[in-house]
């Protein structure tokens, strides 16, 4: 990566522990693609809800050649699995993103109703 990673813990006590956690998630990251240029985590509770109990939400902006990549996850009781949901979905956009890059990804031809010729036969 080529600007260091930006953690903000925001509304909860910061941990040594989730910012490590943080780390090793994007660690393996950067090594399925070192072309990251820059990432930035927020973590938090968002706004205050009339229920009981805490609802976590995480936040991933990640910066790749000529785009970017956005994830948000929230999760009810436990940051560590909305940490886990968020870097999932950050992977397989990651990987979307490889494949555009590689050309792998196939482009679909229109169905034949759209392409207005009528019933088969």
């Amino acid at each position: 990566m080529q600007v260091p990673l930006q953690i903000t813990i925001r509304g909860i006590a910061p941990s040594e522990a989730l910012e490590n956690r943080i780390r090793e998630k994007m660690a393996k990251l950067d090594e399925f693609f070192d072309h990251i240029t820059s990432c930035r985590v927020v973590v938090g509770e968002p706004h205050k809800h009339r229920r009981q109990g805490k609802q976590f939400n995480v936040r991933i902006d990640i910066s790749v050649p000529n785009s970017e990549i956005v994830v948000t996850r929230d999760h009810d009781e436990d940051v560590y699995v909305a940490l886990r949901d968020a870097f999932n979905a950050a992977k397989r956009q990651v990987e979307d993103y490889v494949r555009r890059l590689r050309g792998d990804v196939k482009t679909h031809l229109p169905n034949r109703a759209e392409k207005h010729l009528g019933p088969p036969g």
